[in-house]
């Protein structure tokens, strides 16, 4: 090897050392990772292909495959009436629940930030909610509800009103399921929110004081747009959540009555562990999939243009 040649096998060297550096680092890293990457593919990716491949075949009561049946279950769910009510009922459920919990949590938030004697104990009742499971407040939620001893009934007499039967009328049914869910979640949102509120620097209120400006100025003008990463986050959560909704489906009405509560989720249950209709059911659950992430997807294109980040 003459002198010309011994600089690049040098640079040769230094360039395999550092390769194998960085395959090692690699290892490395794949070796911490390798136990999220194992739940993750039994628990999420596999479920997950596993749906898809059953949407496409008809199969026995226990989920085996027993004939190929193509896009056939996705034509025959988009034709049904029963799915489009459910699909009616999901949207619904969503308009009902989304807007009005987030500017309950809001209100809520704005409340409790508020630096007044013996706040403390209003924060931790506006977050109690989130200690209850989905069953037991659907329990209360049933019993608030309920025609004869319910309380909610009892108020709706004592001002003058007719009684309502709120979980057996299909025109209240699903607006009554919303009231509670709107109760259930609103504890998640107001801490996520009151975090937020938390967070932003208070020398931006004080120049605004100093300039005269109102309570709903600062509002407008600082407090939701420093609030709006945090919004976002809160809206993209709920409306997720929202198409999701089962638990207190299944205990308030079971979908019913008149199926006037079946969300699709309490559908894709029915047909699946109920009439044993796997392959329609993974057909649901795949549609419902690609919903959530076509709104989401939305979501981040048009609602990041009005979130600023500091």
């Amino acid at each position: 090897m003459n002198l010309n040649e011994a600089p690049a096998a040098l640079a040769r060297g230094e360039v395999r050392q550092e390769k194998r550096i960085q395959l090692r680092s690699f290892g490395e890293g794949m070796l911490y990772l390798l136990p999220s990457i194992v739940l993750f593919s039994v628990f999420l990716f596999y479920p997950m292909f596993r749906t898809i491949y059953l949407s496409f075949f008809l199969t026995d009561g226990q989920g085996v495959p027993i004939s190929f049946t193509g896009l056939e279950n996705y034509a025959y769910l988009l034709q049904s009436p029963a799915f489009q009510n459910s699909m009616k009922a999901t949207l619904l459920f969503v308009v009902y629940t989304v807007p009005a919990g987030v500017v309950l949590s809001l209100f809520l938030a704005l409340i409790a930030n508020e630096k007044l004697r013996g706040i403390g104990f209003f924060r931790t009742l506006f977050s109690s909610t989130m200690g209850m499971s989905v069953a037991a407040s659907s329990v209360i939620w049933m019993f608030m509800y309920n025609p004869a001893i319910g309380v909610i009934n009892k108020v709706v007499g004592t001002l003058g009103f007719t009684e309502v039967q709120w979980l057996l009328d299909p025109k209240y049914a699903l607006l009554a399921v919303s009231v509670s869910t709107i109760w259930m979640n609103a504890g998640f949102s107001f801490l996520i929110l009151l975090g937020g509120l938390q967070n932003i620097d208070e020398q931006l209120y004080e120049s605004a004081r100093i300039s005269g400006a109102g309570y709903f100025y600062q509002l407008r003008k600082i407090t939701i747009p420093m609030l709006s990463p945090t919004l976002f986050f809160v809206i993209t959560v709920s409306f997720i959540n929202a198409f999701q909704t089962f638990g207190q489906i299944d205990i308030l009405t079971k979908g019913g009555p008149m199926e006037s509560t079946n969300v699709i989720v309490y559908s894709i249950y029915k047909d699946a562990f109920i009439n044993y209709n796997i392959g329609s059911a993974s057909a649901q659950a795949v549609i419902l999939f690609l919903g959530i992430l076509a709104m989401t997807i939305l979501q981040f294109k048009i609602g990041e243009r009005k979130v600023h980040y500091r």
